[in-house]
């Protein structure tokens, strides 16, 4: 099974209010990437999705999705609060399980992106991460032997942090430089 685990918990510091309500594109910039994961997974037997928020309007809509939700009472003191949050929710996993952890912060990832990662969830693959040349950001998949690493993060540290012990078993999927933009301020909307 993978589990697609959707952050959606952040304090929005930088965007001075909840960016996850804000407008983006005619919809709230969380619903982009909740609605593209909620596809990949309805559509394949092998993933579920799980969604870590503190925000009703998240949570609510999350459920009407099928997706599972888990709140992150923790999350103002960091990122590392909502991956256990989510591993929490999804606990216990099987040695050939799989975490695809995703951030509502990044509406243009695609489809294609999605089911690329899910694609490489299978025996062999240790982990991954999206790239655009240079550049690596989210989404990020793990195996499940690597989710007691995850569960080791502290404060604002993210899935990266474990990643980068293993740069040799990593594997990168390539996607447009647009998927790995952030929304961090209100200046990021378009």
């Amino acid at each position: 099974m993978t589990h697609v685990i959707y952050l959606a918990a952040g304090a929005s510091r930088r965007f001075g209010a909840d960016k996850l309500l804000a407008d983006y594109r005619g919809q709230p910039l969380f619903a982009h990437g909740l609605h593209t994961l909620a596809a990949a997974c309805a559509a394949r037997p092998d993933a579920d999705l799980t969604v870590v928020t503190n925000t009703p309007a998240v949570a609510e809509a999350a459920r009407a999705l099928g997706a599972r939700v888990a709140p992150s009472p923790r999350s103002a003191q960091g990122q590392s609060y909502s991956i256990r949050a989510g591993l929490d929710a999804v606990e216990p996993l099987e040695a050939g399980d799989f975490l695809l952890f995703a951030v509502a912060d990044q509406p243009r990832l695609r489809s294609e992106t999605v089911n690329r990662f899910l694609d490489l969830a299978r025996p062999g693959t240790w982990a991954a991460t999206a790239a655009c040349g240079d550049r690596v950001g989210n989404p990020g998949l793990f195996c499940a032997a690597l989710a007691p690493a995850l569960r080791e993060l502290q404060g604002d540290k993210g899935g990266r942090a474990v990643l980068n012990r293993y740069p040799e078993r990593l594997v990168r999927i390539e996607c447009l430089p647009e998927e790995l933009q952030d929304i961090d301020t209100p200046a990021d909307l378009p």
